[in-house]
């Protein structure tokens, strides 16, 4: 179960699902930590193109827009928390605040990198059948050789016009086939 009830045993520190105002997840972070609140904010970089020349660049923005993660105990700090500025409200059901179990915080931890982006997408293996979605290479279909060396490209050997080629692209260029 990811979400509980909170217990008589308020004053247990738990995370807790903290929904912010438009646009004001890092300035609900940066507030929650001047209260000494640990907070987690998990976020994913998006791969853009320049519209004229296509030339890719990445932004990175929260994973879940409005909604970070704090842990404390709600007996103490839950009205603290919720008028802190930036925060919109803590996540509740039927009157309680809802904590995630701390197994869930872990995950997205794990799957984070050093700046805090979750990785996302499918496990890729060496050998799968890919194809490329966009860029000079789309609808190329390959197969997965292995991650390069920022783990943000991928090696793939296409198999196109009866000769094979290596090629490495972003890792978010490329799907798995079936």
């Amino acid at each position: 179960m990811i979400y509980s009830e909170i217990s008589n045993e308020g004053d247990v520190p738990c995370w807790y699902v903290v929904q912010t105002k438009p646009q004001q997840e890092e300035r609900a972070e940066s507030n929650l930590n001047a209260w000494r609140v640990k907070t987690f904010l998990p976020k994913i970089r998006q791969r853009r193109e320049h519209p004229f020349g296509g030339a890719p660049s990445y932004h990175i923005k929260p994973l879940f827009t409005r909604y970070l993660f704090a842990h404390f105990k709600a007996n103490e700090l839950l009205h603290k928390v919720s008028y802190t500025r930036g925060v919109h409200n803590v996540v509740s059901f039927s009157g309680w605040p809802a904590s995630v179990d701390d197994e869930v915080i872990e995950l997205l931890r794990e799957q984070s990198d050093a700046d805090g982006c979750v990785r996302v997408g499918q496990d890729l293996k060496a050998g799968d059948r890919v194809m490329i979605s966009s860029g000079p290479f789309r609808n190329f279909i390959g197969i997965f050789q292995s991650t390069a060396n920022d783990r943000e490209r991928v090696a793939i050997l296409l198999t196109a016009v009866s000769s094979l080629r290596h090629v490495i692209v972003d890792r978010e260029l490329v799907r798995k086939l079936d």
